[in-house]
C-alpha cells in the first residue's frame, strides 16, 4: 500500500499559469524561442540594459543569500517610505500567499474568494486545510464586483479571511479606496488580502499602505510584474510589524536567491526606466484594443495594461495562434472558456498578433463561426 498525503491533497488541482510551456512545445514541435508570449502580463519594456549586464561572478554565490534580504528591504523601505520591519520579501507573491495561508488559516475556516480572479489563492486555501467560499462575479458587470454582494456574504459567512486582487487578474478591475474600506469595515476581525501585483500599470491609483496600521491588512506587490522579472522571482507583503512576524516564522530561510537580491536592489535605482515604459505600454494596448474591435472581437473593459477577449472556444484559439507562433492565455482555468486573456508586448509584437488573427479569421480557422 502506498503512503497517503494528507487528505487535503487528495483534490488539490494545480493552478494552471500563462508564460511559455516547454514540454507542450517540445510535443508540438516548436521552438520555444520562435514564440511571441502574449500570455504573461509582464511588462514587455523591461529589464533595464543595466540589469542584463550582471555577471554571476558580481554575486556570492559561493554563500547563502541573506535570508533577510536586507539591503533589498531597505531600498523597498525608501521608496514606499515604510519601515523595514512592516516588509517581507518573498519567491514571487505566490510564495507569499502560501506563507500567509501557512500562518493564519485553520482547518475548516472559511476564505472567501471572489472569482474570476488567480487561481493560486484557492490552491493555498486548501493547502491549509481551509474551506475556499468561492464567489463568481456576473458576466453582465463584466465580472466586475458588487460590493454590497460581498459585504452581504461577509456578514453571513464571517469569513477568517478575503484575497481581493486589485486590479484584478484576469479582468483588470481595479477597486477605488472607498469600495475597499467598505469591504474591510464589514470584514471585523478578519484578514484582507490586498494584491496590488499589477498596481503599476493603472493610470490613476491610490495609496493602500495606511491600511496595514488597521492590522487585519497584508498588501502584496511583484517586481516580478513591474520589472519582467519572473526568471528571478521577486514579490514584497507589507503589514503590520505582529503579521511580518508571523509571516517570517514560517517563511524558508534562504528563500530569495543572491541573485534576485541583488538585481532587486539595483533595479530600484532605475525607477525612471519603469516610468519611461508606461506609456508605450499605453500605446501597445490601444493598438490591440482598436484593432482586435475592428476584427470584431467583443472586449471587456480593463484598467490595466492586460484585458479579456472573447473568443468562443479559448481552448481551440490558443492552439490555433501557438501554431503560428503566438501565445495567449486560455481562459478556461479561470472559469472563462469563452474568453482569452491579453497582455501587450511591442508594437511590431502586436502587429504581428493582429496579422495572424486576421488572416486566420478571414479563412474561418479559429473556430468562431466566421
Amino acid at each position: 500500500m502506498s503512503l497517503l498525503p494528507r487528505p487535503e491533497m487528495e483534490n488539490l488541482q494545480v493552478s494552471p499559469h500563462g508564460g511559455i510551456n516547454r514540454a507542450e512545445l517540445s510535443s508540438m514541435g516548436i521552438d520555444p524561442e520562435a514564440i511571441i508570449d502574449f500570455s504573461v502580463c509582464t511588462n514587455p519594456f523591461l529589464p533595464p540594459p543595466s540589469v542584463r549586464q550582471i555577471r554571476l561572478g558580481d554575486v556570492s554565490i559561493e554563500q547563502y543569500p541573506d535570508s533577510e534580504a536586507t539591503e533589498l528591504k531597505q531600498r523597498l523601505s525608501e521608496k514606499l517610505s515604510v519601515p523595514p520591519d512592516n516588509i517581507l520579501v518573498g519567491s514571487g507573491t505566490t510564495e507569499l500567499i502560501r506563507l500567509i495561508a501557512l500562518a493564519y488559516f485553520r482547518q475548516g475556516d472559511i476564505v472567501l474568494i471572489p472569482e474570476p480572479t488567480y487561481g493560486e489563492y484557492e490552491v493555498a486555501v486548501r493547502i491549509a486545510g481551509a474551506k475556499p467560499f468561492k464567489h463568481w462575479m456576473r458576466a453582465e458587470d463584466n465580472f466586475a464586483p458588487r460590493i454590497e454582494d460581498i459585504a452581504d456574504l461577509i456578514k453571513k459567512h464571517h469569513p477568517k479571511a478575503i484575497f481581493i486582487c486589485n486590479p484584478n487578474n484576469p479582468t483588470g478591475k481595479y477597486l477605488s479606496r472607498q469600495e475597499i474600506e467598505s469591504i474591510l469595515a464589514t470584514l471585523g476581525r478578519g484578514l484582507l488580502v490586498l494584491d496590488e501585483a499589477y498596481l503599476a500599470f493603472i493610470d490613476r491609483t491610490w495609496s493602500s499602505l495606511d491600511l496595514i496600521s488597521k492590522g487585519n491588512v497584508v498588501i502584496l506587490r511583484s517586481m516580478t510584474k513591474d520589472y519582467a522579472l519572473p526568471g528571478l522571482r521577486l514579490g514584497y507583503a507589507i503589514a503590520s510589524g505582529g503579521i511580518i512576524d508571523n509571516l517570517r516564522r514560517v517563511c524558508p530561510p534562504w528563500n530569495v536567491n543572491a541573485v534576485a537580491q541583488k538585481v532587486g536592489a539595483m533595479i530600484l535605482e532605475d525607477e525612471d526606466y519603469l516610468e519611461q515604459s508606461k506609456p508605450q505600454i499605453r500605446v501597445a494596448k490601444q493598438f490591440l484594443l482598436n484593432e482586435l474591435s475592428q476584427l470584431g472581437f467583443e472586449l471587456l473593459p480593463s484598467d490595466a495594461h492586460y484585458f479579456l477577449v472573447k473568443v468562443g472556444n479559448a481552448r481551440a484559439f490558443r492552439a490555433t495562434l501557438l501554431r503560428h507562433g503566438i501565445q495567449v492565455r486560455d481562459g478556461t482555468s479561470l472559469g472563462l472558456p469563452e474568453y482569452i486573456r491579453i497582455a501587450p508586448r511591442t508594437l511590431p509584437e502586436c502587429q504581428r498578433l493582429i496579422d495572424v488573427v486576421g488572416k486566420l479569421k478571414e479563412k474561418g480557422e479559429l473556430g468562431m463561426g466566421d
